[in-house]
């Protein structure tokens, strides 16, 4: 993650943050690098005027790659292909039965610093666990939202010029054994897990249903529950 905001400001949802009008918007299964690429255009165009978007989805499978990502974390990637990228972070893996969002937000209009925004997005996941009995948490050390030392959701961020792209990934109900072909995050022996095995047993769109109010109120962003048309 990069970007030229102060760690440990306020914690997000504080009333006296404003408030951002945000379009929702779910687009369903996507191919990568057009959506990554879209993601560039639409940060490095928008302006002080531009409306805040949060982006609901699941990627064929696809490895991603970090900026500083190390090749010897990619072990055996077989027919899945990797994309090295303009996030932060090392290697993970998307696929089919993950929700991916990513939150295209102006952080200085929203006054949030780098970890304000990681502590939100960790926090709307674990209430989303929480709903469903499981007790999940983010760490300081690695970002991302654990539960039993296992990995429920990895996130992984890029700001440009204040506002923020990329996101995270919640492992929903899906095939974890691409997880074993990397050291997911750059971490030897990290063991993934998901919300189906602890019987949530959620379709990605309705994972996205239930995520989302979470995430509007964790990001003090204004939304009226309603998803926008895709772009």
């Amino acid at each position: 993650m990069t970007g030229p905001f102060r760690q440990g400001s306020p914690a997000a949802g504080g009333a006296a943050r404003p408030q951002s009008r945000a379009a929702f918007r779910w687009l369903g299964r996507v191919e990568y690098e057009p959506t990554w690429r879209e993601m560039q255009r639409f940060t490095g165009q928008r302006d002080e005027g531009t409306r805040d978007e949060v982006w609901f989805l699941e990627h064929p499978p696809v490895f991603t790659q970090g900026m500083n990502g190390r090749p010897e974390h990619v072990l055996a990637p077989g027919d899945i292909p990797v994309v090295a990228i303009d996030r932060g972070g090392q290697v993970t893996y998307h696929g089919p039965g993950q929700l991916v969002v990513y939150p295209l937000l102006d952080l200085r209009r929203l006054r949030l610093g780098v970890r304000d925004l990681v502590c939100a997005l960790e926090r709307a996941i674990a209430a989303l666990a929480a709903a469903h009995g499981i007790e999940a948490a983010g760490r300081r050390d690695a970002p991302g939202v654990y539960t039993g030392g296992r990995k429920l959701a990895s996130l992984g961020l890029r700001v440009r010029r204040g506002a923020s792209y990329h996101g995270l990934a919640l492992n929903v109900d899906m095939d974890l054994e691409p997880f074993r072909r990397i050291n997911p995050c750059g971490y030897a022996g990290l063991e993934m897990t998901q919300l189906a095995a602890f019987g949530a047993r959620l379709t990605v769109r309705e994972a996205a249903d239930a995520l989302a109010p979470l995430l509007a109120r964790e990001l003090g962003l204004d939304w009226d529950g309603v998803w926008s048309p895709r772009g």
